[in-house]
Parts: structure tokens; sequence; C-alpha cells
């Protein structure tokens, strides 16, 4: 999976060091993953990786995946998030990939607004087989 490696923010040691260990990630990562990969440097405490977490997101460079409850980084390589973001997920290998498509996101603010409704970001997880599971 292709990250995203602009960082366009001052990170703090502890954002630094949660984006570096899911960027090296092979898929997704719970809080508690990263926080034992990263006590040798000085991370102790959950609280330590949420609050890291919750700004990379906030910034845009990390996604959370709701039915896993883990993040992954964003693969987008300018550094910007649609606010419509795909991810497809695997039920037999776990493999998960981002994907965008503007049309769709058009689509879906058109919906969102014929019902009154403002979109400012949706994320969308779908569940399948990848082609080298199917």
């Amino acid at each position: 999976m292709e990250h995203c490696t602009h960082t366009p923010f001052n990170l703090t040691k502890n954002q630094s060091l949660v984006m570096s260990a899911l960027s090296r990630a092979s898929g997704p990562l719970s809080a508690y993953t990263i926080l034992d990969q990263l006590r040798s440097e000085g991370l102790r405490a959950p609280l330590q990786v949420y609050r890291a977490l919750d700004k990379l997101v906030e910034y845009g460079m990390v996604h959370r995946l709701e039915s896993m409850n883990a993040f992954v980084p964003c693969r987008h390589p300018d550094g910007e998030s649609e606010s419509m973001v795909a991810f497809t997920i695997c039920e037999s290998c776990g493999e998960v990939t981002e994907i965008s498509n503007n049309g769709f996101d058009r689509q879906l603010h058109k919906l969102a607004g014929g019902a009154g409704f403002n979109v400012k970001k949706s994320t969308v997880e779908l569940f399948g087989e990848c082609s080298s599971c199917a």
C-alpha cells in the first residue's frame, strides 16, 4: 500500500512515531498494537497513542477503519484527502485498500443534499474478497 509522504504539519514526537509505525505496517493497526511497537520509543500509555492518532486523523494523514477499530495512513500522494474515502476490506486475507472516485463523491453529496444534508466527510467500508482470494 502506497502511503502519503507529504507532511504539511509540524508533528509532535508522538505523532511522528505513530505515523512512522503506521507507514511501516503492511495493514491496519490498532492503537494498542501501535503502543506495543512504540514502548521502546518512550510511549507508555494508550492515551498518548490516541491523542496522536486523533491529530493525525484531523490532519487527514490517517484514516480510522470503524469496523476494525484500526488505523491506516492516507495513501493520497499529495497529502490531501478527499471528502469521501472508501476502503475495500478482504474478509479472507485482511488486505485493506483505500479507493476514491470523484464521480461517486459528487453523487454522494447530491444524494445527501437532496435529503437536506451537507456532507463534510464520509468513510465507506466495503467487505468481500480481493482478487487474490476470490
